[in-house]
């Protein structure tokens, strides 16, 4: 997803007419975002201002993903559109590449992308700042080793979302060997950061009114294993769920293996962790899970999904993904996953085409599926879940939620939009928040008077607790209908 970064960010900021200008564009995943923050604070220590078009910027950075073909191309159609701009006459005199695609194929690149100054890896933001500091002195290829770095709290970052909601990346790197998976290839094996030194950054961004914290890395459950000093997840997420004035802490991408007892009952009772669980599981046929080389069974997934809803409990909302057309994938195979499906009742579902990567064991594989036949399984795949989220939406309606206010809403002016604790920051739907009045980043209890498939409509309840009168003769529950984007 492109992502152009909001230019109010915290911190002190340099008067608007002072330094040069620049514009972030951030594409891919959450963590992807984290690494474009890190590089959004180095040009803030460089006196650049962020500017919110990339016509009125003098340095552009393209932060890309390199995961998927999808990604890949649109990270090269990125580039060359900021190429284009920059060749047709724009303010633009330096344009950066950073992450992923460029940590992946950095000499490919470099050779058939002559518009582009500078070169960075995946784990190279810090060097932005010899682009910015020397422009005309840095290299044009700073593509360095991965393993050489992790993620400090001392690192400079500014959010760029707002102060209600932080991303915190715990580890970097993978050591799992997934069939279909190049990231270890070019994040490196996992790194994973010092108990102390996140809690550090968890209380900074506490401190500046951040309201919700989301620990996320490329395996999340296996936290602290590289350390091999008895540090682990459980610990990690008691401590950070310890910072005073913190109100939310989010847990994504657990792995699906055993979860320790101390995690499940962090999830299931300690007032700050959400019981909103983000587990991608891939498949559910055992022979495509042997395929995929995830180290496990169908009869494993279907073990944790039920104990997860036995000790956590109604509260849960569970999260997952899939991969249809995967090599070997048969009719038999994707008729499993649809029962599983079926059975298992998740809240949220993403489903995902298989995409051959090369360097992979699956990419290797003979018995590739045809795309249209991947493409057919993913909508129908959907189609199977729509109506479980739809009537899980549905049992919303009529009950009382804590919404975390985002502002103003995307569809109009005149609602604001916020999440409930099952909905993770811009993965999930939205609550519209038809009446009332609040604050971006306030915690505010409101009434459910409406659900599609994703998204909610709510009243909120007023400061002193109650709802806002209806106009006279009106029904006392507001029934005002709304009509909800469609995904």
């Amino acid at each position: 997803m492109v992502a152009p970064l909001n230019p109010a960010c915290h911190g002190p900021r340099v008067p608007s007419d002072a330094g040069k200008t620049i514009h972030f564009i951030s594409l891919g995943c959450p963590k992807n975002r984290v690494d474009t923050e890190v590089m959004l604070g180095v040009s803030e220590l460089h006196d650049y201002r962020l500017v919110e078009r990339p016509e009125d910027a003098e340095v552009i950075v393209v932060n890309t993903c390199g995961f998927i073909d999808a990604a890949k191309e649109e990270s090269v159609e990125t580039i060359l559109a900021m190429g284009e701009l920059r060749q047709g006459g724009g303010r633009c005199e330096r344009l950066v590449v950073a992450g992923c695609l460029s940590q992946r194929y950095p000499e490919e690149l470099a050779s058939q992308m002559p518009e582009v100054d500078h070169f960075l890896g995946s784990s190279d933001m810090l060097k932005l700042a010899e682009v910015l500091a020397r422009p005309s002195e840095a290299p044009r290829m700073l593509v360095g080793n991965p393993a050489e770095y992790t993620l400090r709290a001392s690192d400079p970052r500014q959010l760029s979302q707002g102060l209600h909601s932080a991303y915190v990346k715990i580890a970097e790197g993978c050591n799992r060997s997934c069939a279909f998976c190049t990231i270890p290839s070019f994040r490196g094996k996992q790194r994973s950061r010092a108990v102390p030194d996140v809690v550090q950054e968890v209380e900074r961004w506490v401190q500046l009114g951040v309201t919700e914290i989301n620990l996320i890395s490329q395996d999340t459950v296996a936290f602290g294993r590289d350390l091999k000093d008895g540090t682990d997840l459980t610990a990690l997420t008691r401590a950070v769920a310890d910072v005073d004035g913190l109100r939310w802490l989010r847990l994504f991408y657990l792995y699906p293996e055993r979860l320790p007892e101390g995690l499940i009952a962090l999830l299931a009772d300690h007032p700050r962790v959400l019981p909103y669980v983000d587990m991608p599981l891939q498949h559910a046929s055992d022979a495509m899970l042997r395929r995929m080389r995830r180290g496990h069974g169908g009869d494993r997934l279907r073990r944790v999904v039920d104990r997860l809803r036995e000790q956590v409990g109604e509260r849960l909302v569970f999260r997952t993904a899939f991969i249809v057309g995967h090599p070997g994938e048969t009719d038999a195979d994707f008729d499993e996953l649809c029962e599983f499906v079926r059975w298992a009742e998740f809240d949220r579902v993403g489903v995902f085409r298989y995409s051959v990567e090369e360097g992979t064991s699956a990419g290797e594989m003979d018995d590739q599926v045809p795309e249209e036949v991947a493409e057919a399984r993913r909508r129908e795949l959907l189609a199977v879940q729509r109506p479980i989220s739809r009537a899980k939406q549905e049992l919303l309606v009529g009950t009382d939620l804590e919404v975390l206010v985002e502002g103003v809403s995307d569809e109009s002016d005149l609602l604001l939009q916020g999440r409930w604790y099952g909905q993770a920051p811009e993965i999930d739907g939205k609550v519209y928040l038809a009446n009332g009045e609040a604050r971006p980043g306030e915690l505010r209890k409101a009434f459910v008077t409406q659900a599609a498939d994703y998204d909610l409509v709510a009243d909120l309840y007023e400061r002193d607790g109650t709802l806002p009168e209806p106009p006279p003769g009106a029904d006392p529950r507001p029934k005002r209908r709304l009509r909800l984007p469609t995904v």
